[in-house]
């Protein structure tokens, strides 16, 4: 097991939502009454179809309350709890304190709990034929309160689409809409400082015993969530730092990072250098753009016009819904989606062979035969969205002649993997044609694939490359109460950690130590954002092929026969932190 001690802060770090509905067998199990009457914590079971969930996984979404202070202002009353994916071994103990580990982890930049559902499904699994009953708790954060499930959770596209879209009723409820800045004015002060608070507010109050947190919990997250485990490690949480019970690092036995590293740098994520210079920072920039989110002046979550908006991730889920509900039947969607700005500015930037068909919109997505799974991975392959972060591995359109995507850019070249990737990009050249399905991770490689390749002959993909199940993605996507994409993102979450060097965010280094003080399991994806620029110093495990979303989503069952490495990995590291 390739494992390491976190290094110094001081030093260089190189880094960077149903066809089966959310069903409950039960009413919520509420637990421990307020002296008002009012449950304080929640806990309903979550059926699925994964073929995991069979193998003895069981899920349950898990709420608690943890009011915010009052002077985040005006909120809507979901925004006062915590919630969290639990998942637990079938034959292992009831109660979390019980359990041989606890795995916290932490999402990404635009990410939900949903997203860890492969991953922990799979570790729980493997730990559990290995003998050791761990929990996997995948965190949402506190801004998942704005989501709106109702036409997801419908489990039909159509009605899901004319609920988001139409204002249709789902059940007698009608969709707010999708939420503008001024309706966020609360998530101003939403940043670092109080995300990992909502950790430790939600630790303490599952597993109020503080040497069993130290000796059974491991904490970690993929992609940004590195970095907020790294916050975490070095807070206090009750502001004398003499005392260190209540220090971040002791309420962790070790840590974990998939695809990034455990740090209190944004520049982690992408390679760069360290966040010391030579010039002090003393808090200006910091008070300009807290004044900005304060006042409305900037976005209180990080989107774009087109393709990373509510809206847009929104889509994602119905196209899962489509996935699970009917994968080999020719998808509507394309055509069924109203037509704005968003959803055509980002059809053309995800399906445009060239800068010709992105300027003139011809031809555009909905003239091509598709299948509702070659509608996903369009969405979400290496091989087709351009966007490395938003990348996995799930298999190949199949089912017609394929031609090179060029736009945004040029396949081929040697660059270093930024925010294109350096996978092959394709996509189907005959519309009003053949039905294009898709070809699943699994039969990539297989006698009858046709093995496509680019204009310049070179394979687009192989059995090496393919790791995730379509269907395993789909699901997550379309079947969990806690969603894959995160629709409302703090941006004051990103610009705390990008101005880490003013004062006020160095004050919540209080405790430097901690990033050392616990072993480190650092995963990378082999063809991720780190790819070409492996932390040597960290000894990560490499899980070859994998794109940066692979790491939770990839199946259990890989190509080349061997056991897949992160919940291997991370399995491991459950037995014995090291």
């Amino acid at each position: 097991m390739n494992t390491s001690r976190r290094r110094g802060t001081s030093e260089k770090r190189v880094g960077s939502t149903v066809l089966a509905v959310l069903l409950t067998t039960g009413m919520l199990t509420a637990v421990a009454p307020e002296a008002h009457g009012e449950s304080v914590r929640t806990e309903a079971p979550v059926v699925s179809s994964s073929a995991v969930a069979v193998a003895g996984v069981t899920e349950s979404v898990v709420r608690v309350k943890a009011p915010l202070p009052a002077s985040f202002g005006a909120r809507p009353a979901a925004c006062d709890w915590l919630s969290y994916l639990r998942y637990r071994s079938s034959e292992g103990p009831a109660e979390s304190a019980d359990a041989d580990r606890i795995l916290v982890a932490q999402p990404g930049i635009l990410e939900g709990a949903g997203a860890f559902d492969s991953t922990a499904r799979n570790t729980v699994a493997r730990a559990a034929e290995r003998g050791l009953h761990i929990e996997f708790w995948a965190l949402d954060r506190r801004s998942n309160c704005l989501e709106d499930h109702t036409g997801i959770a419908s489990g039909d596209q159509h009605t899901a689409v004319d609920y988001y879209y139409r204002g249709k009723q789902v059940e007698g409820r009608t969709f707010a809409g999708f939420l503008g800045n001024d309706k966020l004015g609360w998530m101003a002060k939403l940043g670092i400082e109080q995300t990992v608070r909502d950790q430790y507010t939600l630790l303490t109050a599952e597993l109020p015993d503080q040497g069993l947190r130290e000796r059974k919990v491991l904490c970690g997250g993929h992609s940004l969530g590195g970095v907020i485990t790294g916050y975490f490690a070095v807070a206090d949480f009750d502001g004398n730092p003499a005392t260190t019970a209540d220090a971040g690092h002791r309420q962790c036995a070790g840590y974990f990072a998939l695809d990034t590293t455990v740090s209190t740098s944004l520049a982690d994520l992408s390679g760069s250098i360290p966040d010391d210079t030579n010039l002090p920072d003393i808090g200006l920039g910091y008070g300009v753009v807290q004044a900005g989110l304060d006042s409305g002046v900037l976005p209180r979550s990080l989107s774009a016009p087109v393709l990373l908006n509510a809206e847009t991730m929104t889509l994602l889920a119905i196209a899962g819904v489509g996935a699970v509900r009917d994968p080999g039947g020719e998808a509507d969607l394309p055509s069924y989606l109203p037509a704005n700005v968003n959803i055509e500015a980002t059809n053309r930037f995800l399906f445009a062979k060239d800068a010709a068909a992105f300027l003139t919109g011809s031809p555009a997505v909905k003239d091509f035969r598709l299948t509702n799974e070659a509608v996903l991975g369009a969405l979400l392959d290496d091989n087709s969205v351009p966007l490395a972060f938003l990348q996995s591995s799930v298999g190949f359109f199949d089912g017609g002649p394929i031609v090179d995507k060029t736009f945004p850019v040029a396949n081929g070249g040697d660059q270093q993997p930024g925010l294109f990737g350096t996978a092959y990009k394709a996509i189907p050249d005959r519309p009003h044609g053949p039905l294009y399905s898709w070809r699943n991770y699994d039969r990539v490689g297989d006698r009858d694939d046709p093995g496509y390749r680019s204009a310049d002959g070179t394979p687009f993909t192989g059995a090496g490359k393919e790791v995730t199940d379509i269907q395993e993605l789909a699901r997550s996507l379309a079947e969990q109460p806690l969603d894959f994409t995160e629709h409302y993102f703090p941006t004051k979450l990103v610009t705390d950690l990008q101005l880490a060097t003013s004062p006020q965010v160095k004050r919540l280094i209080v405790h430097p130590e901690g990033l050392a003080a616990d072993p480190t399991l650092t995963v990378l994806a082999g063809d991720g954002l780190l790819a070409g620029r492996v932390p040597a110093d960290l000894h990560p495990v490499v899980a070859d092929g994998y794109q940066h979303l692979d790491v939770l989503t990839a199946a259990p069952e890989q190509n080349n026969g061997r056991p897949e490495p992160v919940s291997t990995a991370l399995t491991e590291f459950a037995r014995e932190p090291k």
